[in-house]
């Protein structure tokens, strides 16, 4: 039979874009499940109403994100990756996270699997060291440097985020997909993506943005005082918040 999944990411505590692309995959009742490729917390303020919805659901596989990560260790009292400006920031939204959600991420893992119609596929949050630690992000990416990091790796199709662009790359007969970030855009749109795996094991993946009214959203950076707010505002919204001022 086939198979229609969703795959989204980097919600980014930004409850508004996530409801909205919720909404939109039900609309299709063939879409048989969700992955949702990490970051579901941090830049966003909107921690509690995206890990409440997020976790109503039955239908949605999670791996972990540098952000969710980073805040789980201040919680743990470890130090995290984030510095400066970013760590304040971290250390808020760990400081207003309502503790019945931390053993949900707590048990986030940092990869996944799943075959579908005889096709692998691997997600993950973004490329893995030797390690197991995130790399360091790849502003230039190609399908020669992605064959060469996964060149052990059996899957057909590697799905991650990270970096909030669309990646639609096929090599070698493997297929590297990233949705772009659902909570962050410098226009009102939520974007995820729709992949297809046919009966004979034929790929198809569909972009799709969905409009939202983020205008609360945008001014709730400045009425919570939220850390770094005019710096979060400015590179991952694009002042959008100055039309509403």
């Amino acid at each position: 039979m086939e198979h229609k999944i969703a795959i989204i990411t980097d919600i980014h505590g930004n409850y508004s874009a996530l409801k909205a692309v919720l909404d939109d995959i039900d609309k299709d009742q063939t879409t048989e499940h969700i992955y949702c490729l990490g970051d579901l917390i941090g830049i966003g303020y909107e921690t509690n109403e995206v890990l409440r919805l997020l976790t109503s659901r039955t239908d949605i596989s999670f791996v972990m994100g540098n952000h969710d990560e980073a805040i789980l260790d201040i919680i743990a009292g470890k130090e995290p990756y984030s510095r400066g400006k970013e760590k304040v920031h971290h250390k808020w939204i760990a400081a207003h996270i309502d503790k019945e959600f931390i053993p949900f991420l707590d048990e986030i893992p940092v990869t996944l699997d799943a075959v579908y119609n005889d096709k692998k596929l691997f997600f993950v949050h973004y490329h893995l060291s030797d390690q197991q630690v995130f790399i360091p992000l790849d502003k230039e990416p190609t399908e020669a440097k992605l064959d060469e990091h996964y060149r052990t790796s059996t899957a057909d199709i590697v799905c991650f985020g990270h970096h909030h662009v669309i990646h639609h790359f096929k090599s070698n007969g493997r297929l590297y997909l990233n949705p772009s970030s659902l909570g962050c855009n410098y226009q009102p749109l939520a974007a995820y993506a729709v992949l297809t795996i046919g009966n004979q094991g034929e790929v198809s993946v569909a972009f799709r943005e969905v409009p939202y009214d983020n205008k609360e959203f945008l001014l709730g950076y400045k009425r919570l005082n939220v850390p770094d707010g005019e710096y979060i505002l400015k590179g991952f919204f694009g002042d959008q918040h100055l039309k509403y001022m």
